[in-house]
């Protein structure tokens, strides 16, 4: 059982357990049919964030640790909401990465990223969902918890 279904399990309520549980099985649903998208995680020193390594598989995501590996890479730090991130960012960005050339660069907002509670999970793999496979998924979260950082 991963950790997300534990998360779930543990919510009191009938009826929101039920809910958070659809949500995720409408994601893992789509999502086994489509081949695993690398992601690297990065701070705003540059360094691989391993924080979401559990949540990005949930979401069909598959952790490298070189942005030179990565078809996405997602900033995101504790303390770093996005709009801060939006002027830090550019600096940190290498032209000759994959993701950077296909703008595939996304600003994760800091509270966001939290996953301590099976809500907070379930809408960040929402988030994740929507950044991995755009166009399959809209929940409507972009621009709120995260945005598309246009490299060109």
């Amino acid at each position: 059982m991963s950790f997300l279904n534990t998360l779930i399990d543990a919510v009191r309520d009938e009826d929101s357990r039920e809910r958070l549980h659809e949500r995720v099985d409408i994601i893992q649903h789509k999502i086994k049919f489509m081949d695993r998208v690398s992601v690297v995680f990065l701070d705003t020193d540059n360094h691989v964030s391993y924080n979401l390594t559990a949540l990005l598989g949930e979401a069909g995501g598959s952790l490298q640790d070189d942005p030179m590996n990565a078809r996405v890479v997602i900033y995101a730090e504790q303390g770093y909401p996005m709009l801060q991130l939006m002027g830090i960012v550019p600096a940190l960005m290498k032209e000759e990465w994959p993701a950077v050339e296909f703008s595939r660069v996304y600003l994760w907002d800091d509270n966001a990223a939290l996953a301590e509670t099976a809500e907070q999970a379930v809408t960040a793999m929402e988030d994740l969902a929507e950044m991995l496979y755009p166009g399959y998924f809209v929940f409507g979260n972009e621009g709120q918890t995260w945005i598309s950082f246009k490299t060109k």
